[in-house]
């Protein structure tokens, strides 16, 4: 096969109506952005939800432009456009307006506080004692009682502060006699 005989119109030239293309990408990813933010718990170091979603639905819209699904290179480019604006519009939007933040991405949650989990919380976003203090390990922390606070943020990570020497309670001096 040469050149001369590809069908250069089928390849750019869209087969249906480009607002068909932008209302389907739109609809797609409200739908599976509503899914995984509402639906889904976080998991604790994971890419974030938003990432996510961007990568798979970039993925297979690519797919399905260079597969010929799409009649046409430009309908797939046009896709992959819409779902990128939409993702780069929501992070703009939540950056902008502090109130759609929270929609976009949800608040940090406490785990521990003051040395101590708070099991309520860690049942919530179905985080175990032993995921926990796997994490804190991996920061360095042996322990539960060295952390003054730690939450579970907006992307999965969980961030720690840990006690400074004096947040931790001394222990009374013993007075030795002169």
């Amino acid at each position: 096969m040469g050149f001369s005989e590809i069908d250069w119109q089928e390849i750019f030239v869209p087969q249906g109506p480009l607002a068909g293309v932008i209302v389907r990408g739109t609809l797609t990813y409200f739908m599976l952005f509503v899914i995984l933010r509402f639906l889904l718990k976080r998991q604790s170091g994971v890419i974030g939800i938003a990432d996510l979603l961007v990568v798979v639905l970039i993925a297979d819209a690519a797919q399905n432009a260079m597969a010929a699904e799409y009649k046409s290179i430009t309908e797939g480019a046009l896709l992959v456009l819409t779902i990128v604006f939409w993702n780069y519009f929501l992070d703009w939007l939540g950056y902008r307006f502090p109130v759609f933040q929270r929609f976009v991405r949800p608040p940090p949650l406490k785990l521990i506080q003051n040395g101590r989990m708070l099991l309520q919380n860690m049942r919530q976003e179905m985080i175990t004692k032993e995921e926990l203090n796997s994490q804190l390990r991996q920061q360095g922390i042996e322990s539960c009682e060295e952390v003054k606070e730690a939450f579970i943020e907006g992307d999965g990570r969980i961030s720690i502060i840990k006690k400074q020497e004096d947040d931790q309670p001394h222990k009374e001096r013993e007075r030795i006699p002169h």
